[in-house]
């Protein structure tokens, strides 16, 4: 059987929705196969346990270069048009290892695990098949109208529009994300791949009876995760405390410092290691993002859990979620607070259990197999 193999600029470690991405990604090609796994170890020195625990998949680590090399590299990068962040990760060293490891006997499918690492892989896409894990349209969230933000988006757009042209196939997570990546590159390939969880893993949490608390997860060091957070903080709760002032809110994840908020009512816990335990003291989870692209993942995962989501259209756009089906919607922070009162007060069993069902049917590793096969 072919090996195929995935090239990542980040390291074989979870703590985030990019790293969830490329774990399930690289758990599902593993069951379709034996893979081998480069990555250059920023993040992550040894694999995570999660990692090592599948079967069939050999670790590649890149040490990537320092000091002058990596300087003339990023200049190399920035005269190629590459933008900052982009042309900052590039490293010689995965170019070189993608390179040596796409020949070897054997080898079946190769591809790029995020878009720093396909744009170092660029020239091998001209010779032979890679695929593009996209993990977001990068270009479309645009925090800023300042005209140099403006012509960094119009850069990254550049930048995205020829690595979908390059890529033999390119893996969207959400069909809003395909949309936006044929307006980009019309002829492209694209194939579904969605963001998903192991929900197989996950144990449902059981309804509580005393209800009172919002949780919303996520890194806060993503801008659109700071904005969501302060239209909750700000707008959201102050409304849901007129009408039930033991309601509390509970923030959950990296990028914020215990006391950001000092209100009492406001728990801000931080990294978390059991998400079990977030999820299990959580009676409504909050998916309030006003900007963003791609699809949350913590949208799927409290899914996954049962409980009960309340989330802005944007955060449901890409996913196959109904509102009032699978979770409830709120479209300013009035009706937000609104949706979120009514599970306070009432519960939603029946709804979180179909958000269940719709995580087990469209958002398991499972699925992800079924899609990568086909």
């Amino acid at each position: 059987m072919k090996r195929a193999l995935f090239v990542s600029a980040f390291g074989p470690a979870l703590g985030s929705g990019r790293a969830l991405r490329m774990y399930t990604v690289i758990r599902a090609l593993a069951e379709l196969g034996p893979l081998d796994l480069a990555y250059v170890n920023h993040g992550a020195e040894e694999p995570s346990p999660e990692y090592q625990a599948i079967a069939s998949i050999d670790f590649h680590p890149i040490r990537p270069s320092r000091g002058a090399r990596r300087a003339v590299a990023f200049a190399g990068q920035k005269l190629r048009a590459v933008p900052g962040d982009y042309a900052r990760s590039y490293s010689p060293e995965l170019v070189a290892a993608a390179e040596a490891l796409a020949v070897a006997p054997g080898r079946g499918q190769v591809i790029g695990g995020d878009l720093n690492a396909f744009a170092a892989m660029r020239h091998l896409a001209r010779r032979r098949p890679v695929a593009y894990n996209a993990h977001n349209i990068e270009s479309s969230y645009n925090p800023s109208d300042r005209p140099s933000r403006v012509w960094e988006r119009v850069a990254l757009e550049r930048f995205e529009t020829r690595a979908l042209r390059i890529a033999s196939e390119s893996w969207m997570v959400s069909r809003l994300d395909m949309e936006r990546a044929h307006r980009l590159a019309p002829g492209a390939k694209l194939r579904y791949v969605p963001n998903v969880v192991d929900v197989a893993a996950i144990e449902p949490v059981a309804p509580r009876e005393r209800r009172d608390t919002v949780l919303m997860l996520g890194d806060f060091h993503y801008p659109p995760n700071r904005l969501g957070l302060a239209m909750l903080a700000g707008e959201v709760m102050p409304r849901v405390w007129a009408e039930a002032p033991h309601a509390r809110l509970r923030v959950v994840g990296r990028g914020l410092e215990p006391g950001a908020y000092p209100d009492e009512r406001i728990e801000v816990t931080g990294f978390v290691e059991s998400l079990a335990s977030a999820y299990v003291g959580a009676d409504v989870v909050a998916v309030p993002l006003t900007e963003s692209g791609g699809t949350p993942l913590k949208f799927v995962e409290a899914l996954a859990y049962g409980v009960p989501v309340v989330a802005t259209p944007l955060a449901a756009a890409g996913l196959d979620a109904r509102a009032g089906a699978h979770h409830l919607e709120g479209p300013d922070p009035a009706a937000f607070a609104s949706r979120i009162l009514d599970v306070l007060r009432d519960g939603a069993p029946e709804l979180a259990a179909r958000g269940r069902r719709l995580a087990e049917e469209e958002y398991s590793v499972a699925t992800l197999v079924r899609l990568l096969a086909a």
